[in-house]
Parts: C-alpha cells; structure tokens; sequence
C-alpha cells in the first residue's frame, strides 16, 4: 500500500507507481471508460509521458467531476469537446469558458507529442498554462495543434461513439443540438 502523500516513483518487475500529489498512477497503463449517450470510449492515459496533466485528469475523474456534463463543443473533421462544469446544462451559455477552479502548467513532455491521428485526448486551453478540466478528442490528425495543446491519452476503444458523437447536428458556436452527455468518467 502506497501511503506517502508526496511526489516519489516505485519500480518493481511488473510495474511502476508514481504518486503525483498523493494521487496513485500506474505509470505502465491506467485506462479510463467514459460513458456517454452514444456509447462508452475507453482511453488509455499516457501517465508515463504526461505525469502531472493525467493526475489532474484521473482527480477530476475519481472527483466525479465529469459525471453529467455534456460536449459542448463539436466540429466535424476536427474534434469534440467536453469538461466544462457550466456544461451540466447543455444549453447554457457559459459552456465552454468554465473549469475546476484551478490552472494547470503544460508539461513539456505532453507539448512534444503529437496530434497525429484520430482518437488523441488533449487539453483545451486558452493559451499556455491555463488548461484545467475541459479536454477534447481528436476525430483526424490535426498537426496545427502540435506544442500548442497538452496530449495525455488516446482513445483504444470506442471510436466509432467518437464518430458518431461527432457526426451529430450542430447549432451555431458548434454546439450540438441533440445533447451529447458524459454520463459518467471511471477508472477500468
């Protein structure tokens, strides 16, 4: 049982731990199933290359934190957006310029990896350094997005809910018009 509450890293032959503020990360693999209205996505975490942007996520996750809220944003050929707390309504103005309460720093392991392809979970921000809780996956590679956005995880399992979650119709400001709820956000 791991009980220090501060930054230290376990190795043994099988895995490797790190505590990240006292939160445990498997750094060899930890997953995540976020089920939605369309179906569930599973997501592996890149907790090795982006230690301290997935212990955010997994906090917020074991918080509840997505639990409820909806994409608010979704662009077709581009991505879908979610974890905006003002989203709980999927119909409310503030969607999209809420988060937890807190800015996160971008790591500069998770700047140098790439949005090369479908299926990539990305920190949304509104410049550097202000990520939180609002997070997006990709639905094709999108390069422009390259050192600009924090890459923390990819989707493994589930594409096609991407897809299809993507493919809704929109309102304008890429709102979708039917809501397209997170349900709920666990740990596999």
């Amino acid at each position: 049982m791991l009980t220090s509450i501060s930054d230290h890293t376990w190795f043994n032959d099988t895995f490797t731990v790190r505590v990240i503020n006292g939160l445990r990360l498997d750094l060899n693999m930890t997953d995540v199933i976020m089920q939605t209205s369309a179906g569930d996505i599973r997501i592996r975490l890149f907790t090795a290359e982006a230690p301290d942007t997935t212990a955010n996520f997994l906090r917020l996750v074991d918080d509840g934190h997505y639990n409820g809220l909806h994409f608010h944003r979704v662009i077709e050929q581009f991505m879908i957006q979610g974890g905006c707390p003002h989203s709980r309504d999927p119909m409310s103005r503030m969607a999209g310029t809420g988060g937890p309460g807190w800015k996160i720093p971008c790591e500069s392991s998770a700047l140098s990896m790439k949005h090369d392809r479908p299926g990539i979970l990305s920190m949304a921000n509104a410049g550097p350094n202000t990520g939180g809780s609002q997070f997006f996956l990709t639905t094709v590679a999108t390069p422009w997005l390259n050192g600009n956005h924090a890459v923390f995880g990819e989707v493994v399992d589930g594409m096609n809910v991407v897809k299809a979650i993507e493919g809704c119709r929109k309102l304008p400001g890429d709102r979708p018009a039917e809501p397209q709820q997170i349900i709920s956000v666990t740990r596999a």
